[in-house]
C-alpha cells in the first residue's frame, strides 16, 4: 500500500514525544510537511532533529506554542496557514483515586485533553471544507470505553472525542473532509514507563514490570503486551490518506484487542 502525501501540510499537536512523534515521524515519511508542536524551542528542536536523523529529506516546521491555552492555539493557527490534516493527539494522563480528583483536575483535563482539539478544530476545520479536502483525527484511548477506576477523569476526557469527532464529521458531511479518531491501546512511551512503575514498582526490569502491569492492570489485552507508537502512527498515516477517502465519522481502534467489543 503506497501512502503518498506530497504537497501536504500537516499539523500533530504534542509531537515531541511519544505517540505524537511517531505519528509525525509516519506523515514525514509519506512526503507531508509537517508542523512539530511542544511548549518549548528546545524541545520542539530535539524532536526535529530525531527525525531528522533517521529522514533527512523530511520538510517540518516548529509549531512552539501551548495549544491548551487561547493565545497559544491563535500562534499555532498562524504558523499553519492551509493546513490539510490536523492530528489532536496532545493529551495528559494519570492515576488518582475517584473520589479524590478535585474540580481543578477535572477542568485541567477537559481543558487539556478536549477544549484544546475542540478550538483547533473550530479554527481550521472551515478552510478545509472550503478547499474540499482535508483529514481531522482525535487521538482517543480505551479509556473511552473502558474506563480505568485508577483515572476515571482522563477516561471522560477520552470519551468526550469521541463525541466531538463524530459531531465534526456531521459538520463536515459532503465536503471532501473527514473526521475521525483513533483509540489507541495501552501503548509503550516515556510517560507510560513513569506511570507503570508507579503501580508496579520500580525493582522489576522494564520487560518484567510491563507484564506484570498488563497482568495485573489490562489483563483483558489480546496483544498481552504495551502498544509500540509506531504502531499507532500506522494507522494515523493511513486514515490521513486519500486511501481513507470513505472513513469519517469513526472510532477506529488499536488497541491490541483491548477493548471486549465488536464496536467501539
Amino acid at each position: 500500500m503506497k501512502i503518498e502525501l506530497a504537497r501536504k501540510t500537516a499539523l500533530v499537536t504534542g509531537s515531541t514525544q511519544g505517540i505524537g512523534l511517531a505519528i509525525a515521524t509516519g506523515l514525514a515519511e509519506s512526503g507531508a510537511r509537517v508542523g512539530i508542536n511542544g511548549r518549548t524551542v528546545a524541545r520542539v528542536q530535539r524532536a526535529i532533529d530525531k527525525i531528522k536523523d533517521g529522514l533527512p529529506a523530511a520538510e517540518l516546521y516548529a509549531v512552539v506554542a501551548d495549544v491548551t491555552t487561547d493565545d497559544g492555539a491563535a500562534s499555532a493557527v498562524d504558523a499553519c496557514a492551509g493546513l490539510d490534516i490536523l492530528i489532536n493527539n496532545l493529551g495528559i494522563f494519570g492515576a488518582k483515586p475517584a473520589l479524590e480528583v478535585t474540580d481543578a483536575d477535572w477542568r485541567a483535563y477537559f481543558e487539556a485533553n478536549v477544549l484544546s482539539a475542540i478550538r483547533l478544530t473550530r479554527a481550521f476545520l472551515p478552510g478545509m471544507t472550503e478547499r474540499g479536502w482535508g483529514r481531522v483525527q482525535y487521538i482517543a484511548s480505551d479509556s473511552a470505553i473502558a474506563v480505568p477506576a485508577e483515572m476515571i477523569h482522563y477516561g471522560m476526557t477520552k470519551t468526550a472525542l469521541l463525541a466531538v469527532s463524530r459531531g465534526f464529521a456531521k459538520a463536515a458531511a459532503g465536503t471532501g473532509v473527514t473526521v475521525n479518531s483513533v483509540i489507541a491501546g495501552p501503548t509503550h512511551t516515556e510517560g507510560v514507563e513513569e506511570f507503570v512503575y508507579g503501580l508496579v514498582g520500580r525493582e522489576l526490569p522494564w520487560e518484567e514490570a510491563q507484564r506484570e502491569f498488563m497482568k495485573q492492570h489490562r489483563p483483558q489485552s489480546l496483544l498481552q503486551r504495551l502498544i509500540e507508537p509506531e504502531e499507532i502512527a500506522h494507522m494515523v498515516v493511513y486514515l490521513s490518506s486519500p486511501l481513507a477517502s470513505a472513513t469519517t465519522g469513526g472510532a477506529l481502534r488499536v488497541d491490541g484487542g483491548y477493548v471486549d467489543s465488536i464496536l467501539p
